[in-house]
């Protein structure tokens, strides 16, 4: 495993992380199935394997990141051999005890190497820090790759948000109590 650095983003990263491959594939997608009988609606994800990996791109418009980047609460930088190789996201939601990771970013190349995990690690220690007693992540729900590193490192499914990006993606949402 490669040594791995987390910091706090700084101003000459932007362009950078930018850069990084946002886009995963994907052989797994969690369907959404919604029932509406009288005075009821049922909501139901199923795990549906797909025919063959799909490319799924990235939810947000990737040229309006840095824009999006300065409402953050807390941007973390990842770098291998003094490379910039991915970045996490935190926004605070104070009224609620909560952070929520709204990106967790690897590049392509630097996958399945624990950058992922370090920079998860990062997020939570960072929440622990202030006292936050939650942490939510967000994905899509074809996102499978990340819903299965969300469940390996203990979250639990605990919500959803139909057409919640601008690509009209259901939105997956994720929570871990800290201690």
């Amino acid at each position: 495993m490669p040594e791995i650095q987390i910091r706090p983003t700084i101003a000459s990263d932007l362009a950078r992380l930018m850069g990084l491959d946002h886009s995963i594939t994907s052989e797994s997608v969690w369907q959404l199935e919604l029932r509406r009988d009288v005075g009821q609606v049922t909501a139901m994800f199923r795990e549906v394997r797909l025919p063959r990996s799909i490319p799924v791109a990235y939810p947000r418009n990737p040229f309006a990141l840095a824009d999006d980047w300065t409402k953050r609460s807390m941007i973390y930088t990842a770098l291998v051999d003094q490379e910039v190789v991915g970045y996490v996201s935190l926004l605070e939601r104070g009224m609620d005890s909560t952070v929520c990771v709204t990106d967790l970013v690897v590049n392509a190349a630097n996958r399945r190497q624990g950058v992922g995990s370090a920079l998860l690690a990062a997020a939570q220690d960072w929440a622990a820090g202030r006292s936050y007693r939650h942490v939510i992540l967000e994905m899509q729900s074809k996102n499978f790759p990340a819903i299965r590193f969300s469940q390996n490192f203990g979250y639990e499914f605990c919500g959803y948000n139909d057409h919640y990006y601008l690509t009209q993606d259901v939105a997956l949402f994720f929570a871990k109590a800290l201690k």
